[in-house]
């Protein structure tokens, strides 16, 4: 079976503020998107113009109307250059990681070539490109950080292992710290 909606509804989008990295699939896979604004805590901004930015460059269009987005591929995206930059007020590197992974996943079914610049160089980023290549995508990043992206027809499946969550590990090493506790973490990275 297939994927039958383009849209995520209201009360799944609200539920956290990383909801806007589907963006790009969605676009990649149906041409089209609906969904409300990003959700989550109300720990400062959830800025999205990178994610927007980027998809428009890629030859899609955005209408913004009462909270929500409504997002239409003008035929099949096209290969393109960006570059991110953070914005400068209530930005994270967390903005960037994200950004750069919804552009990577709308990207791979652009037709020709598309370079991020400035993109975010996490290991989720390697993991992430290391699926959809599995999946059939023609990914690379250059020692210069800059990702290589060369559109192709489809995407398959394949199994993949997501690597372990850092911030994760990093929490639960605190915690043993804090407490003076002993912990055996097995497979962290």
């Amino acid at each position: 079976a297939g994927m039958c909606r383009c849209e995520i509804p209201d009360h799944l989008m609200r539920e956290m503020r990383s909801s806007i990295v589907f963006l790009g699939a969605i676009i990649a896979k149906c041409g089209e998107a609906r969904m409300s604004f990003p959700g989550g805590c109300e720990l400062g901004p959830r800025p999205i113009d990178l994610h927007l930015d980027a998809l428009e460059k890629l030859g899609v269009a955005i209408e913004e109307e009462r909270g929500h987005l409504r997002c239409r591929a003008k035929g099949r995206l096209k290969g393109t250059e960006i570059s991110l930059a953070l914005p400068s007020v209530g930005a994270t590197e967390n903005v960037l990681l994200m950004a750069t992974e919804n552009i990577m996943m709308a990207a791979v079914a652009a037709q020709g070539d598309t370079f991020i610049r400035n993109a975010a160089r996490e290991p989720e980023i390697e993991d992430l490109c290391g699926y959809l290549n599995a999946c059939g995508a023609r990914i690379a990043v250059e020692k210069d950080g800059v990702i290589t992206i060369e559109g192709v027809e489809a995407l398959h499946g394949c199994r993949h292992e997501v690597i372990p969550d850092r911030i994760e590990t990093a929490t639960y090493m605190a915690a043993a710290a804090v407490t003076g506790g002993t912990l055996l973490l097995r497979s962290a990275r």
